[in-house]
């Protein structure tokens, strides 16, 4: 392929994204679960300079213990005297990091299985779908916390576990894909060019399979939070004292009836954040749909 044929093709997928951002800035609901995601993850990439972590989100202070929303305390403070918004901010650090890898890795190890099952076809492609079906047979959160009570409780078994039980989603999404565009001209026209099965793989049937791929990332990153604030919730997530919505939720539980702060806010957080991802990853499956071209 000649230089110029490859500006061509680089100028046409880039005008294929801005069409995609325009069609999403049409949808004012995921432009607003858009606004909110940016806020979210503002608020954690600054969350030291909003408040220190040794000493506010950390420290106990006794004194202060189940106060009230107010001027000094925003969002009131939790069972032992710790400001509830400030620990709410750096838990969307954890959140959102958790969230984030582990879909990630979900997507790579998934793709790539999905792509070489539907590239290959046979033997290989039953081979890799039957243990794929033999992960989905497991509901994905029994199956994180059975990863994670055998690894043991950290951040890094949480986001395996939670990698590993979504990996079987990826996997289908992509293979489905692949079948539909693995017999197309233009991947005819690498093979007759002598392009080898790994690059056809990687460089033209995943690139054209993202586009299913970046609406369930989407959706799946909300997932992988629900997920981490369940299992911390139950204790088999982020340990205490590090700030984590879940936790903090399961913490403030025994409080509810007479300091609802506690436990509402880190609920509020939650929702809103999974409400948001939801809304941006409509919009992106509209904007993505190609039947929707005019």
């Amino acid at each position: 392929m000649s230089a110029n044929d490859n500006t061509k093709q680089n100028n046409k997928k880039r005008s294929q994204w801005v069409e995609v951002w325009r069609r999403l800035k049409k949808n004012k609901m995921a432009v607003l679960g858009l606004v909110i995601l940016v806020i979210l993850f503002l608020a954690a990439l600054f969350a030291d300079q909003i408040a220190n972590y040794d000493t506010v989100v950390i420290k106990q202070n006794l004194a202060d213990r189940l106060q009230p929303p107010s001027g000094k305390h925003w969002l009131g403070t939790d069972e032992f005297g710790r400001d509830i918004f400030a620990r709410i901010v750096h838990g969307a650090r954890v959140s959102l990091r958790v969230g984030i890898i582990a879909v990630s890795i979900s997507i790579i190890c998934g793709g790539i299985l999905g792509a070489i099952a539907g590239y290959y076809g046979g033997l290989l492609d039953n081979v890799i779908m039957r243990a794929m079906d033999i992960f989905l047979a497991v509901p994905s959160i029994l199956l994180a916390i059975a990863i994670v009570s055998a690894l043991g409780p950290s951040i890094i078994n949480l986001m395996i576990a939670i990698s590993i039980s979504s990996i079987p989603r990826y996997a289908r999404i992509v293979r489905a894909s692949v079948l539909s565009i693995r017999d197309q001209e233009f991947i005819e026209a690498a093979r007759a060019i002598g392009a080898s099965n790994t690059r056809i793989i990687f460089r033209h049937i995943i690139p054209n399979s993202l586009a299913p791929v970046i609406v369930q990332g989407t959706l799946g990153v909300a997932s992988a939070i629900l997920s981490t604030a369940g299992l911390s919730f139950i204790g088999l997530g982020i340990q205490p004292p590090a700030p984590e919505w879940g936790s903090m939720l399961s913490g403030g539980r025994q409080y509810l009836r007479y300091a609802w702060w506690v436990t509402t806010f880190p609920g509020v957080a939650i929702m809103i954040t999974i409400l948001s991802l939801n809304l941006l990853g409509d919009g992106l499956r509209d904007a993505l749909d190609p039947r929707l071209k005019q």
